[in-house]
């Protein structure tokens, strides 16, 4: 004769794991009563569905950020759909997750994916919720910072998008401002030093491509131009073809342009200057440099007086510096 459960047995049981009442039901069930037998059941069979997820795309998600004393963290946890990020015991997971994370003041990911969370580790809580949702999930992202004035940021309360700005003074309001800026913004760097070369080398490599393709273009426009042609009704192949079609190029017209691009793009590609090349690649590169390293960005939340960053916190005290940011956003840019 099957094990009969009680609704209060399937109550507990479902406070304690969060799975729904069928499968609370359904392990009870199987497990005759034996709460942790049953609890067991639930954790392999949400690793069960969550391996068979395990090639899904997790877009969405929550991020929460939070301090205290000395400490400050956010961590991010991945799931399929907005549905489930904006469900309130997703939610409440990953503050547990946040909260344990920041009592124990965790330094990396590893760290906060092996913390206690009511006897389970925190990396199979979130295997367990998949498996009662049916998404895939991923403890994702983790970020701290360690000392005094720091400011925390959750863009517009929606769990997207959180910064941390840690400040060396005593200032609220300018460290909520920086933080605000962060998440605006999207620095890759407080200031050139920081950047990662690999970037830097990324960028310089894109500049030289770029100013190349450029110059290239203004010779072959100038080629066309000579020869009588009109750049802007040959400038790509779809674009001949349908002007052809409107009568507005012959075939002779097209055919002609077709090889004075041809023959301009080789003789300008052979007259390209390295040096010149170089100097703009560079020029380039500073621009992103301005445009990427925070303090050097334009602040966004001044009086419209197109200070920097770093121009507008001298201008609230003049030794107010910025130490160090973080930032994680599940939201694509």
């Amino acid at each position: 004769m099957a094990y009969k459960v009680s609704m209060d047995d399937i109550k507990k049981l479902r406070t304690m794991t969060g799975a729904g009442l069928a499968d609370v039901k359904k392990a009870l069930t199987e497990a005759e009563g034996d709460f942790d037998k049953a609890k067991e059941l639930l954790r392999e069979r949400g690793l069960a569905i969550a391996a068979k997820r395990s090639d899904r795309e997790t877009s969405n998600g929550c991020v929460l950020v939070k301090k205290v004393d000395g400490f400050a963290a956010m961590v991010a946890v991945k799931c399929e759909t907005d549905f489930v990020a904006n469900g309130a015991d997703f939610i409440a997971m990953v503050q547990s997750i946040l909260d344990a994370a920041v009592a124990a003041k965790c330094k990396t990911l590893d760290e906060v994916k092996a913390l206690d969370i009511d006897g389970q580790k925190a990396e199979e809580v979130v295997t367990q919720r998949s498996g009662i949702t049916g998404e895939k999930m991923e403890l994702d992202g983790y970020n701290v910072l360690e000392g005094n004035n720091i400011e925390i940021y959750d863009h517009m309360g929606k769990h997207t998008l959180c910064t941390m700005v840690q400040l060396n003074q005593d200032n609220a309001d300018a460290g909520h401002k920086v933080a605000m800026q962060v998440a605006a913004m999207k620095p890759v760097a407080l200031n050139a030093e920081s950047v990662d070369q690999k970037i830097l080398d990324e960028e310089y490599k894109t500049a030289v491509e770029k100013t190349k393709l450029e110059q290239v273009e203004k010779f072959v426009e100038m080629k066309l131009k000579k020869a009588g042609i009109n750049p802007n009704l040959v400038d790509s192949e779809d674009h001949i073809e349908s002007n052809m079609a409107k009568g507005w190029l012959t075939q002779e017209q097209a055919d002609e342009a077709r090889k004075v691009i041809a023959d301009a793009k080789v003789e300008g590609e052979a007259q390209l200057k390295p040096a010149m090349i170089e100097n703009i690649a560079k020029g380039r590169v500073q621009k992103f440099l301005k445009e990427n390293c925070l303090i050097d960005q334009e602040f966004q939340f001044g009086d419209g007086d197109k200070a920097t960053v770093a121009q507008w916190l001298t201008q609230q005290d003049k030794e107010l510096k910025i130490c160090d940011f973080k930032r994680f956003t599940l939201v694509a840019e």
